[in-house]
């Protein structure tokens, strides 16, 4: 009863199908990339062999799948654009047995509420095929139409009648990757359909029928192809295989790890931390490698309708999948590696009578040649303007009178001779390296420690800025040029960004195929390691994107100084110390790196005095 008492009026009222319609797409469609799933999951549960994606201004005027899988009569054609509307499901018991990508029949409903559809659809029996255009969920047009067998499906304008949602989109480079991950997706699961993408008239991928090892080299990169690590077990409740990628080809960001149940791409957070856990070993922190792993299961065994979108699944006895899983692919690393695989308190004696704890018991003390540690070799040449550097003052706050100053007026781009004098000054001065991380040196009236990672970081980030402002920026050119194969959201991505990076020192030309030719590098580069430095720049830059605050130039500077700049753990000697904090005190904001945090700490006389009471 309402407050009037008036029994008969009720403020409950059913929602309009046009309404609840764009609801359901605040669920279901979240960018173009949401649509592109799944007018894919529509294609390959119509049974295509051939399917093709084809997107303009990355999916927000245009995602077009085209396939010739069973077509659709008239009738189905209409119906498939209602909501609630599916041919996959007819009971209760056909939702705990679900063997279809789609099926809750939300998404056409929804796709067209928001977007302008047109669909030309038919089946091989029919003469004639079906067209039907609908905008916002009115239908504008109905007829026949010759076209080949099969479905071809236009989505254009999306959110044109939602602008508030269309505004929350990214860029158009971030919402191409997003559109990329949704088709190497579908791609990996089904090797035996041929699929196609093209992005604002280029091809970007052409995959025939191929193995999954084939396929992962044409997605990611010929350099997989050669560093794959296949596995397969299979158990009365589960069958687990897959592919993993050696992890020295592991990446600094995510996004090439995927999991699939019965053909079904899902997210499962608690199964890839313990996946991801196994590579602790072999990889550093923050570092995410390649794998591609898929159960196989009876679909009574699983809920796919937990997640509105169905990116999760529910499995009946979780416990025994994740462990299966971990069992699995622990066997395949340690095998690779040729690891034993026994207890952490076994040993054995090798042939000089030496006794090792077993590897596989005790990773904290496998010696990684990959990481063992060399001479650093930082830029000598980065040398800043002084008329714009007040590098003296901050020094002479620091470290007292410019006549016991360790650093001269005169700059140079040469490293200075280390002579007996020099020593002698270097010990006056005092300079130590702690664990290899830090600097420590004595000041006037108390002690600065300096992370020399963060000091070299905010040194080549004021530099390659600086590049950026330049008419020409300093670049060596490489005796042999270097070819790079790059994902397609790597690719894109550096396509975007070409016109900065060339300012900043690079030479590179874009080639056909997701590939580009390295013909030169800034100055300050170490030669040899030019396509990993182009390929962490990228991967630093989308980890940055989380950071609007930032312009796109000052990203990539970030991304290259991440890169570039000497890691905690390096040996250096004192007069690499007393260059870094030479440069350090000579850049416009000597106290942080680029994202804020500290490049050294200062500790009064006082304070330590007070330590000690």
């Amino acid at each position: 009863m309402n407050q009037t008492g008036d029994i008969g009026q009720s403020i409950i009222r059913a929602m309009p199908p046009e309404l609840f319609n764009k609801i359901a797409a605040g669920e279901v469609i979240q960018r173009p990339a949401s649509v592109a799933k799944e007018l894919l999951d529509n294609a390959i549960d119509a049974g295509a062999d051939r399917i093709k994606l084809i997107v303009q201004q990355a999916g927000r005027t245009l995602v077009q799948v085209i396939d010739n899988g069973c077509g659709m009569s008239q009738a189905d054609a209409r119906l498939c654009f209602e909501a609630h509307a599916t041919s996959k499901i007819q009971s209760i018991e056909d939702l705990h047995r679900v063997q279809t990508m789609g099926f809750r029949g939300e998404a056409m409903a929804s796709i067209a509420s928001i977007a302008q559809v047109e669909m030309k659809t038919k089946r091989v029996e029919d003469d004639s095929g079906t067209l039907l255009e609908i905008w916002g969920g009115e239908e504008k047009r109905f007829e026949p139409v010759a076209v080949d067998d099969g479905t071809s499906i236009a989505v254009r304008n999306l959110f044109y009648n939602v602008p508030a949602r269309r505004q929350f989109l990214k860029t158009d480079a971030t919402e191409l990757r997003h559109i990329i991950r949704t088709f190497q997706t579908a791609a990996l699961a089904h090797t035996h359909i041929e699929f196609e993408m093209h992005a604002d008239g280029e091809l970007i991928h052409h995959l025939p029928v191929q193995t999954l090892e084939q396929r992962i080299a044409e997605l990611f990169g010929k350099q997989y192809r050669a560093s794959l690590i296949p596995f397969e077990e299979e158990t009365s409740y589960v069958k687990i295989s897959g592919v993993l990628a050696d992890p020295k080809l592991a990446k600094k960001s995510r996004g090439e790890q995927f999991l699939f149940v019965n053909g079904r791409p899902f997210q499962h957070r608690y199964l890839t931390y313990v996946l991801l856990s196994l590579f602790d070993t072999w990889t550093r922190q923050n570092e995410y490698p390649f794998y591609a792993i898929f159960f196989e299961m009876d679909p009574a065994q699983l809920d796919v309708n937990v997640h509105p979108a169905k990116l999760e699944v529910k499995f009946d006895d979780e416990k025994s999948i994740i462990q299966l899983a971990r069992s699995v692919v622990k066997k395949a690393i340690n095998q690779y590696f040729a690891v034993p695989d026994v207890g952490p308190s076994d040993t054995f004696q090798n042939d000089f009578g030496l006794s090792f704890d077993r590897i596989s018991g005790s990773p904290s003390q496998r010696h990684d040649f990959r990481k063992a540690e060399s001479p650093v070799q930082f830029p000598s040449r980065i040398n800043f303007q002084s008329n714009r550097i007040d590098g003296d003052d901050a020094a002479e706050r620091l470290y007292g009178d410019k006549e016991t100053d360790f650093r001269n007026s005169g700059k140079t781009d040469e490293v200075p001779q280390e002579s007996a004098h020099s020593q002698k000054s270097y010990t006056e001065r005092g300079f130590w390296q702690l664990h290899n991380r830090y600097i420590l040196t004595q000041t006037r009236s108390g002690l600065t420690i300096i992370d020399q990672h963060a000091a070299h970081k905010r040194i080549i980030f004021e530099k390659a800025l600086s590049a950026t402002e330049e008419t020409l920026p300093g670049t060596q050119q490489l005796l042999f040029a270097q070819t790079v194969e790059l994902s397609a959201t790597d690719f894109s991505l550096l396509k975007e960004l070409l016109p900065i990076i060339q300012r900043m020192g690079f030479s590179i030309q874009l080639l056909s195929g997701n590939t580009a030719i390295i013909n030169g590098v800034p100055a300050d580069i170490e030669i040899g390691d030019e396509r990993q430095v182009l390929r962490e720049m990228l991967q630093q830059y989308r980890e940055l994107n989380k950071k609007p605050a930032l312009d796109a130039r000052k990203k990539v500077a970030i991304a290259f100084a991440s890169r570039t700049a000497i890691p905690r753990g390096k040996r250096l000697t004192e007069i690499e110390m007393e260059l870094l904090i030479d440069q350090l005190f000579a850049c416009d904001e000597p106290y942080s790196e680029p994202l804020g945090n500290p490049t050294l700490i200062y500790m009064p006389m006082d304070d330590i005095k007070n330590r000690f009471r």
